[in-house]
């Protein structure tokens, strides 16, 4: 079953990606004639569209002088749109986002794991100098918190959350970036707008203190504020019982006897993401929500993001107010900071425990921790600089 959240339906159209002006009160605004996102399928034999190809910005930096002759609109047409694929554990996020991905001709961006973080530039595995480490200092990846969400009084878990938060901001960031370079959209599994719903029901459950909630918050409310929220959620809505048969199926290491894992955690998971996430989310982006306890042909939720008309709304109305921008210069503005200052932005998830003793690492264990990791392999110097890992030509490279 479909459910549309502040949406109207109408039938599939394709358009093409006409630059809207729109003039009040000497204020201009450009946005993208996006009317309906369309798949593959609908495009096929229709005549090529006329844009540049993706700019390389992984390899390039895009510059005023680029600007000049690169304006981001050029390559944006009504597929250029952030999808985010929601819902509890094992409901089968990131199989519909990939088929969607795939079906639409966008890119997928995977959700970020903790574990993954522990290896360096070079492929060196950080988890094995743990032995070394003092235990406020040693890793704590998803396993790890699956079976211990406990240790150390529910500090390592704050602490393990806030990483989710950052990592999970960062890949928004890249899925931004890829956007604003390339002009094809991005369906993701999971946002850090949502990551909330996780802290909230380990509070909830007694994993982590009423501070640390409070200071989750405080992270949360002062980045945020830099993103753009997404065109599209699609949250895939499955009873406790059959998310609970799904995690013992699914037979992942630890889960499915975790605290994770209990009716009261899952319980109080779902409740913040109905009251919490999709009430705020709705006031921006479109939601379609699915009775996933039988997972439907992603062929009918494709038909149903083709039916949603993003052109319905004016300069004024908060639906899609992120993605509206002044002129051409504010949208190479946008592309240029969330492409090569993301550094800024992630500064902004920095904010000064001072109420929240119980996520500090001592000074020193820190510094103890900060001398191990510097003599890891790779990590001496920036990648390209380690000799000792082969890296060759280091006394003629800039940068």
């Amino acid at each position: 079953m479909v459910f549309f959240s502040s949406c109207r339906v109408s039938s599939p159209k394709l358009c093409g990606s006409v630059i809207f002006v729109a003039k009040k009160q000497q204020q201009c605004v450009i946005t993208i004639s996006n009317r309906c996102i369309t798949s593959k399928a609908m495009r096929e034999g229709l005549p090529p569209v006329n844009k540049p190809p993706p700019f390389p910005y992984k390899e390039k930096r895009y510059n005023f002088f680029r600007a000049l002759f690169d304006p981001t609109t050029s390559r944006l047409d009504e597929n250029s749109k952030l999808i985010v694929v929601e819902g509890p554990p094992a409901a089968g996020k990131g199989v519909l986002a990939k088929e969607l991905a795939d079906d639409l001709g966008m890119a997928y961006f995977p959700s970020p794991t903790v574990a993954e973080n522990y290896l360096n530039d070079y492929g060196y595995d950080l988890r094995q100098l743990d032995d070394q480490l003092p235990e406020s200092c040693k890793s704590y990846d998803e396993n790890d918190f699956l079976k211990d969400p406990m240790r150390l009084n529910g500090s390592k878990a704050a602490r393990f959350q806030l990483s989710k938060l950052a990592l999970r901001y960062k890949r928004y960031l890249e899925a931004l970036a890829h956007i604003l370079n390339t002009g094809q959209g991005v369906v993701m599994d999971r946002s850090p707008y949502s990551d909330l719903v996780y802290i909230t029901a380990m509070a909830e459950v007694g994993i982590v203190s009423k501070n640390v909630y409070n200071y989750y918050h405080s992270v949360r409310n002062n980045a945020l504020f830099a993103l753009w929220r997404p065109h599209m959620v699609i949250y895939l809505d499955v009873p406790i019982v059959e998310t609970k048969r799904k995690i013992e199926a699914r037979n992942r290491p630890y889960e499915k006897d975790s605290k994770m894992a209990t009716p009261e955690y899952l319980k109080s998971l779902v409740n913040s993401y109905k009251k919490d996430f999709l009430k705020d989310i709705s006031t921006h982006a479109e939601v379609l929500v699915y009775d996933w306890t039988k997972p439907a042909n992603t062929e009918i939720v494709v038909e149903d993001i083709e039916r949603v008309n993003f052109d319905q709304y004016g300069i004024y109305d908060a639906k899609m107010k992120d993605w509206r921008c002044y002129d051409k210069w504010d949208w190479n503005n946008n592309r240029q900071v969330f492409t090569h200052s993301q550094h800024y932005l992630l500064a902004h998830l920095n904010v000064p425990p001072i109420k929240c003793p119980e996520i500090v690492i001592s000074g020193t264990d820190n510094k103890i921790r900060e001398a191990i990791m510097e003599e890891a392999p790779g990590n001496k110097f920036a990648k390209g600089f380690n000799s000792e890992m082969g890296d060759k030509g280091i006394l003629f490279k800039l940068s």
